[in-house]
């Protein structure tokens, strides 16, 4: 005659109880791994903090600075930037970067795109640009205050240089930071009133991330 084995409401509780230890077990022991790699992610930040990207201008030449109307003007400016990386265990992935022109203020160019790219540990990168500007809308007094520059022989014109960045720690990259650039060209404008105007002096570029 065989036995029958039944197992009690205690069994039952029993058994019960023990898968619930395993599941909080188990939650504890993948919450301290999370945490473990979470705190070296941390870590590794907190120790390859990355020293944001330096940018200079290299040279700038206007080639058009033309009033069409009373407040429409037509210009177009070249430019040469340079890009420095200065960490030496992190790289950075640039993206989405417009170029514009101002004067006094006054946006004289349309935006212009320079195509993505990475940087790796301590490089340096040079970026031209062709900034144009047709019928670019402008202040009425933007024609008095050109001429009173050339009276005394020098312009500046503001680079600006707007974008989105992100970091890379060996295989580990970051989330986009956007970032802010603004170079300031003083260009000699002598007594002949039309362009070409160009600059060759490096001009160190102010960063905001």
């Amino acid at each position: 005659m065989s036995q029958i084995h039944e197992k009690s409401p205690k069994h039952c509780a029993k058994r019960g109880l023990n898968l619930k230890k395993f599941n909080k077990k188990l939650f504890v022991a993948f919450s301290t791994f999370l945490l473990t790699v979470l705190s070296f992610i941390l870590l590794v930040w907190l120790i390859l903090y990355p020293t944001k990207p330096k940018f200079s201008l290299k040279e700038v030449e206007i080639n058009q600075l033309n009033l069409s109307g009373p407040s429409l003007l037509n210009s177009s400016v070249q430019l040469t930037l340079l890009s420095n990386n200065p960490n030496k265990k992190v790289g950075i992935y640039y993206d989405e970067i417009q170029v514009c022109a101002s004067y006094k203020s006054q946006k004289i160019t349309h935006d212009t795109s320079i195509p993505p790219f990475h940087q790796e540990h301590e490089e340096t990168n040079y970026l031209s640009a062709s900034l144009v500007g047709n019928q670019q809308p402008v202040a009425p007094s933007f024609g008095y205050d050109v001429r009173g520059d050339q009276r005394t022989g020098k312009l500046m014109l503001t680079v600006k240089v707007i974008g989105k960045l992100r970091w890379k720690v060996w295989s580990w990259v970051s989330r986009k930071y956007r970032f802010n650039v603004n170079c300031v060209a003083i260009v000699p404008f002598g007594p002949i009133p039309s362009p070409p105007l160009s600059s060759k002096q490096g001009t160190q570029c102010s960063t905001a991330i």
